[in-house]
């Protein structure tokens, strides 16, 4: 009877630990590389971008993260880890990860349209000096009623009341660089406007934000793609167009019991405060 009740206790006791978070007690911090403007967006939404004492900003990432350089890395690494955890654009989702909700509210383009998701940032493009006619032209057609529509299958167009496109047959060549978040919604406008304007090439250079910036400062590529707000010093030298808004969503591996965590605890996750799911 005592060997029973012994038994029936240790599996109580293993049940409740597997309520509490991933299949292990430790937290996998997976987080996207320096340059990424998805992180710059998220360590600035999530608080865990701060000051320091001389007015300095400083990114207090744990230094045991993880670190993925592009989207499908991310996602990748989350859907092989049940103890991990992470964030990805939610344009990029897919049925191999969990997004989790923050603040009681799921991450979904409605939610950010409505501004009840918080954790939501803008896509923009961006070129150096004058713009070329065709430059002109690929953008005029990604803020027209057929770019944004586009845009609103998976993300919140910026125009709701957008003109539509006339296409003036141009000849030639773009090439557009930068974040990995952006690119699928560039992919996707982009084989919309070669299907009207057959006689242009369009070269998608992936990377990240800052390198999508430098490209175009430096004259690299033609427009520069960026999943954050331009800083200061790159709006020195170029102009800025967002195209749409994304939220961030906070994800975990599907086996993953967890379906909400507060902005605190996410805070609090990513700076290495809570290293394990049984402090949830």
């Amino acid at each position: 009877m005592k060997k029973i009740l012994s038994i029936l206790i240790v599996l109580a006791l293993a049940i409740g630990l597997i309520g509490c978070g991933g299949s292990g007690d430790e937290i996998t911090v997976v987080s996207r590389e320096d340059g990424s403007g998805t992180r710059g967006a998220f360590i600035e939404l999530m608080g865990i971008l701060e000051k320091d004492a001389d007015g300095n900003k400083k990114d207090l990432t744990t230094e045991d993260a993880v670190i993925a350089n592009k989207t499908d890395v991310m996602l990748a690494t989350i859907a092989g880890d049940e103890s991990s955890i992470g964030y990805v654009s939610l344009g990029s989702l897919n049925d191999n990860v969990k997004a989790l909700s923050v603040d009681g509210v799921e991450a979904t383009p409605e939610n950010i349209n409505n501004g009840s998701y918080k954790v939501a940032r803008p896509f923009n493009i961006a070129t150096k000096g004058n713009r070329s006619k065709l430059v002109e032209d690929f953008i005029k057609f990604v803020l027209s009623a057929e770019g944004q529509a586009i845009v609103d299958k998976i993300y919140v167009s910026v125009n709701k009341n957008a003109e539509s496109y006339t296409s003036t047959n141009l000849i030639g060549k773009l090439v557009i660089a930068g974040s990995s978040s952006v690119s699928p919604l560039t992919e996707k406008l982009v084989e919309a406007y070669n299907k009207i304007n057959p006689n242009v090439v369009i070269e998608i250079q992936t990377n990240d934000s800052t390198a999508g910036m430098n490209g175009a400062i430096e004259g690299t590529c033609d427009i520069g793609m960026a999943s954050r707000d331009l800083k200061e010093s790159e709006l020195e030298h170029l102009e800025g167009v967002t195209i749409a808004m994304d939220g961030i969503a906070i994800i975990v591996n599907n086996e993953n019991p967890i379906d909400d965590l507060s902005s605190e605890q996410v805070k609090k996750i990513f700076t290495g405060e809570i290293t394990s799911w049984d402090q949830l």
